[in-house]
């Protein structure tokens, strides 16, 4: 499917590069080649969203899973996944459909198709779609979509993502969403310069999505957190809403990282005691 948000990189448009507008990354893709998320690629010269409608994962879930603990708590969501995505943690939990996928395994479903398959689960307690398991934000287009479908039939939509994405599309998709798990990996620029990425960028994905639907952040504590990045990132949430659900979750070795400890308890415990002296709502994951 045609991509939305980009533009022709003019200094090399005889060699029909695309740049792409998403995220951040601002990807100058060459042609037949694709951007860092491995998603958006440049098929003769227009910017095409390869991942549209694949799926790699799909699940009636615990609205708690996503995790959004102080959002419909007790309700179920109808969960998806695709593949990609435009951040490379060495630690990634999700690897397996982010960075090292097999498309050939993956089902095809238009976005009515997932609409309808909502609907049916409404008896269950379902009671929309979350975006997540890879990164759903580089699959734009299918997410606006699906989730225009989803709120036309009276549901939610929830998107969990690392929040890695320009304002501009960004401001397209919030009035059709209810909810956000938004992670950050850090407050340091050596958290994000690790994973291919920035801070501030992630920051102010997180301000204008509190503004508008309901909002929940979660950071996975890694070897190379610290009480201290845990503590910034608190003070910066404290600032916007005191108020808003800090998720601390905790690593198990995975994909670069499969040789490193879990995190222990006792770290989980210290951090979330750090977090709470200035949110009120903090919560510890993978426990």
């Amino acid at each position: 499917m045609l991509a939305d948000y980009w533009t022709l990189n003019k200094e090399s448009k005889e060699n029909k590069e695309i740049k792409c507008l998403l995220c951040p990354n601002f990807c100058v893709i060459g042609e037949n080649s694709a951007g860092k998320c491995s998603v958006r690629a440049n098929i003769k010269g227009e910017l095409v969203a390869e991942s549209y409608g694949y799926v790699s994962s799909i699940a009636l879930d615990p609205i708690e899973k996503k995790p959004l603990y102080n959002f419909q708590r007790g309700s179920k969501i109808l969960s998806i996944g695709s593949y990609g995505c435009n951040l490379h943690c060495p630690f990634c939990q999700n690897y397996a459909i982010s960075l090292e996928y097999d498309k050939s395994k993956m089902q095809n479903a238009a976005p009515e198709l997932i609409a309808r398959l909502a609907m049916t689960f409404v008896p269950d307690g379902n009671i929309g779609v979350a975006y997540t398991y890879n990164e759903p934000l580089i699959g734009f287009e299918f997410v606006r979509d699906t989730g225009r479908l989803i709120k036309e039939a009276g549901l939610m939509n929830v998107i969990v993502t690392n929040g890695y994405i320009n304002i501009r599309p960004l401001s397209e998709l919030l009035p059709i969403v209810d909810a956000m798990n938004i992670d950050i990996k850090g407050n340091q620029a050596g958290t994000y310069n690790m994973v291919g990425g920035k801070a501030k960028e992630v920051k102010s994905v997180i301000e204008a999505a509190h503004k508008v639907c309901h909002v929940e952040v979660t950071t996975l504590i890694t070897p190379e957190q610290t009480k201290e990045d845990i503590e910034d990132i608190a003070k910066w949430l404290s600032g916007i809403d005191p108020n808003i659900p800090y998720h601390l979750t905790r690593f198990f070795p995975r994909y670069k990282y499969i040789g490193k400890t879990p995190t222990p308890a006792g770290v989980m415990y210290e951090m979330k005691n750090t977090a709470g002296q200035y949110l009120e709502n903090v919560f510890l994951g993978n426990m």
